[in-house]
């Protein structure tokens, strides 16, 4: 691979927007991005966004993205030797379903093999949970996947930067999903930045 490759993984999580933003955004930075939507992070973007799984694929197919289905365990995603050749994979938003199952080593989908595999082969593995109020459960699942070297990203925009505009606090979590991604960016005005 001559650039940087990303797995993004959605799924049923409230959030839509964050990952729509993800997918807007970060081809432009030079970043290949592989997608896996949940069947129920099909449905949310649709309910939230009104946008069919088809009109996504559609869309996002001619920015170079490229879509696994979620139950496809024979997905090159789901080998270690490919999946150690990618930058990171991000699940955004995360649900708390995926994040306990990852957490507990349960592996119903690709979406939770690729998580499972991303930690055993140390790549960086962002969770960006949405979700409030968080239980003890929730709490301990991301104590749990932070100490396997994983991020427990928790969705919470800041307002130093002075949003104006829903999208804006989208941006914000881009951005601060392409920090730890150590990607070069200018989605949102740093604390104290002129």
């Amino acid at each position: 691979m001559q650039k940087e490759s990303v797995v993004l993984c959605v799924t049923g999580a409230s959030g839509a927007i964050y990952a729509k933003t993800f997918l807007d955004i970060v081809p432009s930075l030079d970043i290949n991005i592989e997608c896996i939507f949940s069947e129920y992070g099909r449905r949310v973007f649709n309910y939230e966004l009104g946008l069919k799984y088809s009109e996504i694929i559609e869309t996002y197919s001619k920015k170079g993205i490229k879509f696994h289905e979620p139950n496809d365990m024979f997905s090159p995603l789901a080998s270690g030797s490919v999946l150690s050749q990618y930058s990171a994979v991000v699940v955004l938003p995360c649900s708390v379903s995926t994040l306990g199952n990852v957490a507990n080593g349960i592996v119903n989908n690709l979406i939770h093999r690729v998580c499972d595999v991303a930690l055993k082969e140390k790549i960086p593995l962002i969770m960006a949970v949405r979700e409030m109020p968080l239980s003890v459960i929730h709490l301990e699942n991301m104590v749990k996947i932070q100490k396997m070297g994983a991020s427990a990203f928790v969705i919470s925009p800041a307002f130093y930067n002075k949003p104006q505009k829903i999208e804006d606090l989208a941006l914000f979590v881009v951005g601060k999903i392409l920090d730890l991604l150590k990607a070069k960016h200018n989605l949102y005005k740093r604390w104290n930045e002129k």
